[in-house]
């Protein structure tokens, strides 16, 4: 009987997609830390420079699972959640200019969301750029999947027009394979808070222009028509296509960026080349490590703690991504305690993990009593009034 009442109450939570977000935050942690080594020597692209035998299987695995793929993910999970928020607006009576005014609403507190973390905080922020996406693809809230689809499609061929070429004159120009560090051993919080201030107009610019995410917007937006996650019980034998498709594609996208360095070296541009296909393809992760979760969920059929727990934060993903940034810049940041300037890839790679697990446990507490995350609560009553 308990089995029984467990399943109802999972299928009617959706736990594919809370499950997706909340690994989602493990990994936007684990991208995110180690752009605090300033100490460490560049490596490839946006990994510090391997140490040692673990450094270098650590960064490898980032490279194969991680970047560029962490951002595409939670495009995909946000993109299916103003589906699913725009669909609860029209069966509670709202019109679809009332539906899509308060969506709007949203991605505009999310906005200011961004800037907090951004500029007082001094957290690596994706909220502003997820908010402006959120703006710029709601007019097709209400229009049909064959709309849906056609915009996609010309945003794919505008990207993979300009993408790897723009990387690869910035990496040409660059002169070197890594990007290196935002921070020095001098940094103190007043300084950054003002470059912070003048820059941050700047950062979700980058982002659109440089980290496309509209596309994998686009995808979970389809896939929230289609109730892939909410519904994985119906769709499992796509979620396995899907999933195993996208993930072959990130991987096979990603080996030419791993092998720089290890078996060959070429040139800048064409290591920028590489570098933008390392982020188109990771596109094709998003959606397809969406689609694994929703398959892992399939799979579960009565609930533990871990199950629970990873339900719960992803029921407060908002709350909690913005803590693990935040725990980031009091860990890592020269202007905090600064084990930014000691820890290698190892290191911060232990220490997001632990960042995470904290989450989890702090999640699964407040769920056993019933309590809402602090920003999901803050959110509604700004979006709701």
């Amino acid at each position: 009987m308990n089995a029984q009442q467990n399943n109802h109450t999972y299928n009617k939570r959706a736990i594919s997609l809370d499950i997706a977000r909340g690994i989602m935050l493990l990994l936007i942690v684990l991208a995110h830390a180690p752009l605090y080594l300033y100490a460490s020597d560049p490596g490839i692209m946006s990994r510090p420079k391997s140490i040692n035998f673990i450094d270098s299987l650590i960064n490898t695995f980032g490279e194969l699972f991680i970047d560029n793929r962490a951002r595409p993910l939670f495009a995909v999970l946000f993109g299916y959640g103003l589906v699913m928020s725009f669909e609860k607006q029209l069966s509670r009576g709202s019109t679809i200019k009332a539906a899509i005014k308060i969506i709007r609403r949203r991605c505009y507190y999310l906005i200011v969301f961004g800037i907090i973390l951004a500029v007082f905080i001094g957290g690596q922020d994706i909220l502003m750029a997820y908010g402006i996406a959120g703006l710029l693809v709601s007019w097709l809230l209400p229009r049909d999947n064959r709309v849906l689809i056609k915009v996609a499609a010309i945003i794919c061929i505008v990207i993979l027009f300009y993408l790897p070429f723009v990387w690869g004159s910035f990496m040409n120009e660059m002169g070197r394979y890594g990007f290196g560090s935002d921070f020095s051993r001098d940094d103190h919080y007043i300084q950054l808070l003002t470059e912070t201030i003048v820059s941050f107009p700047i950062v979700p610019i980058f982002i659109h222009f440089l980290f496309p995410i509209i596309p994998s917007v686009l995808l979970g937006m389809w896939s929230g028509r289609k109730r892939l996650l909410t519904n994985s019980h119906a769709h499992h034998r796509r979620l396995k296509i899907i999933a195993v498709i996208g993930i072959a594609i990130s991987i096979i996208g990603a080996v030419p960026l791993v092998m720089i360095g290890e078996v060959w070296e070429p040139g800048y541009f064409a290591a920028g080349i590489i570098w933008g296909i390392h982020i188109i393809t990771g596109m094709a992760a998003g959606i397809g490590y969406a689609a694994l979760f929703g398959v892992i969920g399939n799979h579960i059929k009565t609930s533990d703690w871990i199950t629970n727990s990873l339900v719960a934060l992803g029921q407060r993903s908002l709350t909690f991504y913005v803590l693990n940034e935040a725990m980031l810049v009091i860990l890592l940041s020269p202007a905090a305690l600064d084990l930014g300037g000691i820890l290698t890839s190892s290191g911060v790679t232990a220490a997001a993990i632990f960042l995470w697990i904290a989450a989890v446990i702090i999640a699964s507490i407040l769920a056993k009593y019933n309590r809402k995350g602090p920003l999901e609560h803050l959110m509604r009553r700004l979006v709701y009034k």
